[in-house]
């Protein structure tokens, strides 16, 4: 079965990396705001134009546009899969779930660290109980401010807690198998500023009496040798695992700007997740990654700001 596949929505700055692992099944974008790769490929005047064009869609423009952009697609029969988070707040998360359900199509959530080899194998030794029995989770997910409508809390729903948490809060479920009974976190905006936060530091407790702890900054300077990372310091009773997702990578420097650059080896999570949606379109079968997984991540997200500690400046 050959799958065609649009872009609806190119602002997200993982836009790019979608396009290049859809390759062939790839067949255009449509944004709501004019955006443009720059590449003279097809560009799609309405969402409907797009919806009409393919059999899928990429979601990958603000977060705010995500439900009605879902909703759009699961009404004319089309699969999705959508960059996280799934939405900004469980109610809309909750719809393009039933939705997805009502026309019997995929809805898949953008989480491609699930599809990590590192995390996998982490994974399975704990589930062996070679570590004994788990006590915490120390992690981190920093990165790059990405500016543009992250800084807008009309189009992104929240700041760097919101961008940076679900991750992690995706792979401690798929870790711990439970969800948290109580979130708690601080958040600032003393790097930027801005109208939402850029730094976050997060508290879960879990039903098994596990604690974790989760870094979700944009921290990372432009400068900073790499974009951000995804970290898991894993600690039971009988050891530690230690895993750093996106850790191997060679330093290369030159004379040409910028001087420095990190280039990234193994597996392309992106690619692997991308092939899997493809793979349960052609196919048939659920993704490792739902929307009941993103659900259940920004639902950790929602109870991380309602019990919120507050170190905001004021805006410039």
């Amino acid at each position: 079965m050959s799958v065609r596949v649009g872009l609806a929505g190119v602002s997200h700055v993982h836009a790019g990396s979608y396009r290049a692992c859809l390759g062939d099944a790839y067949i255009g974008f449509w944004d709501e705001d004019g955006g443009d790769f720059g590449r003279g490929e097809t560009v799609f005047a309405s969402l409907d134009a797009l919806l009409d064009a393919c059999d899928a869609v990429v979601i990958a423009g603000n977060n705010v546009s995500h439900r009605a952009i879902a909703l759009a697609a699961f009404a004319q029969g089309k699969h999705v899969l959508c960059e996280k988070p799934l939405a900004p707040t469980i109610a809309d998360a909750e719809a393009m779930i039933a939705a997805a359900k009502q026309a019997d199509r995929v809805l898949m959530t953008a989480f491609p660290c699930p599809y990590s080899p590192a995390f996998e194998r982490a994974l399975a030794r704990v589930q062996r109980g070679e570590i004994g029995t788990l006590k915490a989770v120390c992690a981190t997910n920093r990165g790059t401010c990405p500016g543009g409508w992250f800084m807008d809390p009309a189009q992104s729903g929240g700041g760097a807690l919101l961008d940076h948490s679900v991750h992690v809060a995706d792979l401690l479920r798929r870790l711990l198998g439970e969800e948290p009974t109580s979130v708690a976190a601080t958040v600032g905006n003393n790097l930027r500023q801005g109208a939402v936060e850029d730094t976050a530091m997060i508290t879960m407790n879990y039903p098994s009496g596990v604690f974790a702890t989760l870094d979700a900054s944009w921290s990372r300077t432009s400068s900073y040798r790499t974009w951000g990372d995804v970290t898991l310091n894993i600690v039971g009773t009988e050891g530690v695992i230690e895993v750093d997702l996106f850790g191997p990578g060679i330093d290369v420097y030159s004379d040409t700007k910028p001087s420095h650059r990190m280039d990234s080896y193994g597996a392309n999570l992106d690619d692997l997740m991308v092939k899997d949606f493809l793979r349960c379109i052609a196919e048939g079968g659920a993704p490792r990654c739902t929307g009941e997984d993103g659900l259940a991540a920004t639902r950790v997200a929602e109870m991380a700001y309602a019990n919120l500690t507050s170190a905001m400046a004021t805006a410039r």
